[in-house]
């Protein structure tokens, strides 16, 4: 079912709320949470298709917020609040309000929004596109306990997670920090099986990526060795490659679908290492709503305490390396004795010279 209403308030939101409830027989509130989604109107159906999948697992009140751009004078003194109420098959299994703020009003979009949040509910914000460089301080991550933001979509992502590290607080999240979920539970996996040091990591993947990023921070910062970023064509992450006292361990994913974990000693396998897509990312990050701490502490580990160097050069360097030919040093005692043979041999062509001048 679904009611229109134009130039409305947060209370007529709310009647029509409950009259669709009534008209579909399910007057009684169900849901878990509020999920409040900041986007423009362009990327609004992918985000809210996703949020709609996401609530088979978490049902939940979803408001859809769209500032829209004012674009003359008249619509900048125009303020109105267009909605949208959505309940049964079209809304998932929660209920949606799509809320269009025109004016000064998309300036005051809390107000908007706090007479809709469910009462006794934990609110979950989402950018899924263009989030605040604090997340923490905006009005609508303020009514927040847990804020999700999508460094992938930034127009400099790795500038973005420097942004993120130094204005973080408990809540915060990513979903580029969601897309490396598996990875982490496969290396982790893998470091089970061998009782081994780790000396030292490469993490492979495209230029520019922030789940690469992430996962080299993590690395780095929970095993505490050098990591070195090198670069690939992708898709997304492509390799892992740890030196271990033990023999080498790597996760190699070339086609973003399957990935193939050699360790030393053991056959080959392949594993299940997909590319998942947004409804699964949103869907997991809805299952913990308190402060992650791993992904604060890789955070503030530092993009720039990383090596990135492009994959070819650092092969070409290991190459060049190998086949420098080797100079054998000279031993101690020829050494010590060079000196004294070049200033006898020059005392021996200054002797006939001398002989002569005597003569």
């Amino acid at each position: 079912m679904k009611i229109d209403l134009t130039d409305t308030t947060a209370g007529e939101i709310n009647k029509a709320l409950v009259k669709g409830r009534r008209a579909i027989g399910t007057p009684a509130v169900g849901m878990v949470l509020t999920l409040v989604i900041v986007t423009d109107e362009e990327n609004a159906y992918d985000a809210l298709k996703a949020a709609n999948d996401a609530s088979r697992e978490h049902p939940s009140r979803t408001l859809v917020v769209i500032k829209r751009v004012s674009r003359g004078p008249r619509d900048r003194t125009s303020s109105r609040l267009d909605a949208e109420v959505r309940v049964g098959v079209e809304a998932g299994t929660g209920e949606t309000v799509v809320l269009r703020l025109y004016g000064e009003v998309a300036d005051h979009a809390d107000s908007v929004v706090l007479p809709l949040l469910l009462p006794d509910a934990p609110v979950v914000v989402w950018w899924p596109v263009t989030g605040p460089l604090d997340p923490a301080k905006d009005p609508l991550g303020a009514l927040a306990q847990r804020r999700v933001t999508d460094t992938y979509a930034a127009e400099h992502p790795v500038r973005e997670l420097s942004a993120r590290a130094e204005a973080y607080e408990p809540g915060d999240t990513d979903l580029a920090w969601t897309r490396i979920t598996p990875w982490r539970s496969m290396l982790a996996a893998a470091l089970d099986q061998v009782t081994c040091e780790v000396t030292a990591v490469e993490v492979e993947g495209e230029e520019f990526n922030p789940s690469c990023e992430l996962l080299a921070m993590w690395l780095a910062d929970r095993l505490d060795v050098p990591v070195q970023r090198s670069l690939s064509s992708g898709p997304g992450l492509t390799a892992v490659r740890m030196d271990t006292s033990q023999g080498p361990i790597v996760l190699d994913r070339a086609d973003g679908s399957l990935a193939t974990l050699t360790i030393e000693g053991q056959p080959a396998r392949a594993v299940a290492l997909k590319r998942r897509d947004t409804a699964e990312l949103i869907a997991e990050e809805l299952r913990r709503l308190d402060p992650d701490d791993t992904y604060a502490s890789a955070l503030r580990y530092g993009v720039e305490r990383l090596t990135t160097v492009p994959r070819q050069q650092a092969a070409d360097a290991s190459v060049a390396e190998a086949e420098a030919p080797v100079t054998e040093p000279e031993p101690v005692e020829e050494a010590a004795k060079a000196p004294a043979k070049k200033a006898a041999a020059r005392t021996a062509k200054k002797a006939p010279a001398r002989k002569a001048a005597a003569k």
